[in-house]
């Protein structure tokens, strides 16, 4: 399967994440929204939205990697965070940014979507992480 990232002249740029992506293959694996919870279910930096993205990021990973794929075949992400503000983009991408080499998610991201929201699962959850991806 190849995934071809990029973004096209003509797109709005520098932003961390690639405008287009285009996949080939016939196996669609969607993970779910991941959330900074440990498999036990313990709670994963209780306030912090840096170190939630991370964490949900991990938990997305396992996703891939539990249906054979990584983040090398994802085609779309989407991150909610509960009550989005602009200045929170700095705490989201240091989030991404510390754990990106230790998944193997490449940067600039794949074709992304940050989307606010009032309340995730849970008062303690800041962000959850939906990822698509695509396999032969």
């Amino acid at each position: 399967m190849t995934v071809q990232h990029f973004t096209p002249d003509g797109m709005l740029q520098p932003v961390p994440y690639h405008h287009v992506a285009v996949g080939t293959g016939t196996k669609h694996v969607h993970v779910s929204g991941q959330i900074a919870r440990r498999a036990d279910g313990t709670p994963v930096a209780p306030g912090d939205l840096s170190g939630q993205v991370a964490q949900a990021l991990r938990n997305t990973a396992v996703g891939l990697a539990g249906a054979g794929a990584s983040f090398a075949d994802v085609l779309r992400l989407t991150f909610y965070v509960t009550r989005w503000s602009p200045e929170k983009i700095s705490d989201l991408m240091v989030g991404v940014e510390a754990v990106a080499e230790e998944i193997g998610l490449r940067l600039p991201l794949p074709p992304a979507s940050l989307i606010g929201v009032e309340y995730l699962f849970e008062p303690d959850v800041l962000v959850e992480v939906e990822a698509t991806a695509l396999l032969d």
